[in-house]
């Protein structure tokens, strides 16, 4: 069958996909010709076998694959972007998974206003004269108060709307433009000042200096206290180097290095020859890791097509196999050229022995910590170590508010931004768990899978959870904890039943002292805890709803009609006359409308 599938490949431009015998996707490569990258692969004589030129990690994904798949598109370029895209939706086995797809903001500025101001972005601005300063991966928030705090901007949207100086021109920080006490000319002035402090922070940190020592001096202790941490922030929003570039150069460096089980991403950002900003991603890599997809990854996430800015020179750590394809998709991606250059000496290869040398801290700071996640995957002998966690439960009162939460472990921390709710229409438990969990499998086009997903409940959830993945080909291993059952029900009363972690391979019942079954509980718990909150505000939402319709004269079973019918109390608003008359009578019709 495989070398059927071989034999028959086309010359376009494709993505290929490997699955093994269970059809779970092992791998997505792309390529400029389907039949002769394939080919690479094997050896035909004297049977078909891999071909021993390939990496370890290819090798061992070979030995697995039965069958392979493929999509032609137009051109490489296209292969490169679904290549992408498939990697983040379907986490291949053999293939990396970089998880740092957020966008980083930018302070902006359209300099086609009188009076502008500094605002923050993350995506492109309408505007032919928009002058963007970053990115600023953390503290960009502060640094543009900090703006604000000590230069005297314009500092609100609607200033210039009211035309009357307001409190801002009272207190000082504005120079009141709305009554014309500034000329256009004088305020382009500040903004210059504003434009070199960005760049140059050594301005800011001595102006909040001297902000923090006035109000020490005047006992405003804690407005000293927050100028204290705002110059601790900028301190820290980029590496200090001693490097001289002979111009004022604009560079975004890229540095990946790869150590025993993870690999950190280091990025810098030097703007007019002086290192504004940087930032640092880990992610697990364990035996597949691979220079050249990580690079991709991670240079296409970053200039996404919302990117709003890019700069010509682009610095990478290394010379990876599909470098020259990446600087053609963004110089078409963005309508500029770009080159990806790998300096081999001067300052620029300079800068990027820094980026390295900060990869090389960061690796050697990660390995060192003592983590559980490697040995909860040693336990459960689960493929991937679970650095990255989703947990779901779902919460109901006698079919009322029933709701579905899910929570995200990432990397020891609770990652809070990533959790999500849901409102669940089904009736029981297992429809429950099955909507929420087909609504994640839906998203993971935008927001990749994590490395293992927990259940609060039973072998039956999670063979549900291990069927919808299998139906959508992805690659997640699922664990469940469950109460043991006494006298045919599961208790919850602390001490008075076990848990019980169902996996893949085994059951297992823990010491209620070994930190691994802790750690589970710890998931399940946080998913519980916040699967009740929203239950409850969404019950004491809808028991308001209800009695209100019962100040109308609409008795408890006819809202129960309604609600039936209709599903939600929105949909019973959003209703016409017509809707309700049939789901109940013209004299409720005529109350509610």
């Amino acid at each position: 069958m495989m070398l059927t599938s071989i034999k028959n490949l086309p010359s376009d431009a494709g993505i290929y996909q490997y699955f093994d015998k269970d059809n779970k996707l092992l791998y997505v490569g792309k390529a400029k010709n389907l039949k002769n990258r394939v080919k690479s692969y094997w050896r035909f004589t004297p049977t078909l076998h891999p071909n021993p030129k390939q990496s370890l990690r290819i090798l061992r994904m070979l030995e697995q694959a039965v069958k392979l798949e493929y999509i032609v598109v137009e051109s490489e370029d296209d292969a490169l972007i679904l290549e992408n895209s498939l990697i983040k939706q379907l986490n291949p086995k053999y293939n990396i998974l970089l998880r740092d797809d957020k966008t980083y903001p930018y302070i902006y500025l359209d300099e086609g206003q009188d009076f502008p101001r500094f605002e923050l972005t993350r995506k492109v601005i309408k505007g032919r004269n928009i002058s963007y300063y970053g990115p600023f991966p953390n503290g960009g928030k502060v640094l543009l108060d900090s703006l604000y705090e000590l230069f005297p901007l314009v500092q609100k949207k609607s200033c210039l709307r009211e035309g009357k100086a307001c409190l801002f021109h009272q207190i000082e920080k504005c120079l009141a433009p709305c009554e014309g006490k500034i000329s256009p000319e004088d305020y382009q002035e500040i903004i210059k000042e504003v434009k070199q402090a960005i760049n140059k922070r050594s301005i800011l940190i001595e102006k909040l200096n001297e902000k923090m020592i006035s109000f020490a001096m005047n006992e405003r202790y804690e407005e000293a206290a927050t100028m204290r941490d705002n110059m601790k922030t900028i301190e820290a929003l980029s590496i200090n180097s001693n490097i001289d570039l002979a111009n004022d150069e604009d560079l975004d460096i890229f540095a990946i290095l790869n150590g025993e089980n993870r690999a950190v991403i280091v990025k810098l950002f030097m703007r007019s020859g002086r290192l504004i900003s940087s930032s640092f991603t880990n992610f697990r890599t364990s035996d597949i890791y691979d220079e050249n997809e990580a690079y991709k990854q991670a240079l296409l996430e970053f200039y996404a097509v919302d990117s709003p800015h890019i700069f010509k020179h682009l610095l990478v750590a290394h010379n990876f196999e599909d470098r020259e394809e990446i600087a053609t998709l963004l110089s078409k991606r963005f309508g500029k050229k770009v080159e990806l250059i790998h300096p081999q000496r001067g300052s620029k290869a300079k800068l990027i022995a820094l980026a390295l040398k900060n990869a090389q801290e960061i690796l050697n700071k990660t390995e060192a910590k003592e983590e559980i996640e490697p040995k909860i995957a040693e336990l459960f002998e689960l493929v991937n170590i679970p650095y990255r966690v989703e947990s779901f439960d779902n919460s109901h009162m006698m079919g009322v508010a029933t709701v579905g939460a899910m929570v995200v472990w990432d990397e020891g921390k609770w990652s809070k931004q990533d959790y999500r709710r849901y409102a669940l229409e089904a009736k029981d438990e297992y429809g429950q768990m099955r909507e929420m969990l087909l609504r994640r499998i839906e998203r993971f086009d935008k927001n990749p899978p994590p490395d293992l997903w927990i259940l609060d409940g039973g072998e039956t959830l999670r063979r549900l959870a291990v069927s919808l993945l299998k139906e959508a080909k992805l690659n997640l291993e699922v664990i469940a904890i469950a109460k043991e059952k006494l006298d045919a029900k599961a208790h919850r009363a602390k001490g008075a039943a076990k848990d019980i972690i169902y996996t893949e391979q085994s059951v297992f019942e823990l010491k209620t002292t070994d930190k691994r079954l802790q750690w589970v509980q710890r998931q399940r718990d946080e998913a519980h805890r916040f699967a009740i909150t929203y239950h409850q505000n969404k019950k004491r939402k809808e028991d308001t709803q209800n009695s209100l319709l019962q100040r109308k004269g609409i008795g408890p079973a006819t809202v129960k009609k309604l609600l039936n019918y209709f599903g939600t109390f929105k949909a019973i608003e959003e209703a016409t006359f017509q809707e309700i008359k049939e789901a109940s009578s013209e004299k409720i019709a005529k109350i509610l409308k």
